[in-house]
């Protein structure tokens, strides 16, 4: 294992979306909305979670890159069966921000969890997600509006015993499909 060498790449501004759903009582996102949780603002709380989560990325994840991060937007929306949590990361480095905004939703959401247990502990964390990203020598990524992933095939890169995997297909619901 080692960590990848981003030393030669140029700085460039990178973009990352990631979304969350969190699932619960109707009673416990009224609660929510009214301000009427025990704990106190739930949503001021996991939006300011997000950002912390977002900024600590490396400290939890292996071999992730510490970079320097010039924005961080979490919103927490109000869905019919829950919440709909949002992180939009910005930066100006070597390297992207998909999983500063992956680890910032599942933090968010987590809080949203971890404070309104008390009244509901069958709130179900799900539907994490990256919505987005722009920047870097792979460009553009946007996730296709159906659901389904989109896998492009790349050529193998070369390593020490001479290529890499075949690339994968993904079905629809991001499900892994047999490799060709």
């Amino acid at each position: 294992m080692k960590m990848v060498d981003v030393g030669a790449k140029p700085k460039t501004e990178r973009v990352a979306v990631a979304t969350a759903r969190l699932r619960m009582l109707p009673a416990t996102r009224e609660r929510i909305l009214a301000g009427k949780v025990e704990k106190g603002d739930v949503l001021a709380a996991a939006r300011l979670a997000g950002i912390m989560a977002a900024k600590r990325t490396p400290d939890f994840v292996p071999l992730c890159h510490p970079i320097a991060l010039s924005g961080v937007e979490v919103t927490l929306t109000p869905e019919e069966e829950g919440l709909s949590v949002r992180v939009q990361v910005k930066t100006v480095d070597r390297t992207g921000v998909e999983m500063e905004a992956l680890t910032a939703a599942c933090a968010a959401a987590l809080t949203v969890y971890d404070m309104c247990k008390s009244v509901d502990r069958g709130m179900v964390l799900e539907a994490v997600q990256l919505e987005h990203k722009a920047g870097g020598r792979s460009g553009t990524w946007h996730r296709e509006a159906e659901g389904a992933r989109k896998a492009e095939a790349r050529p193998a890169r070369g390593g020490k015993r001479g290529g890499g995997a075949a690339p994968a297909t993904v079905a629809r619901g991001g499900k892994r499909a047999k490799r060709t």
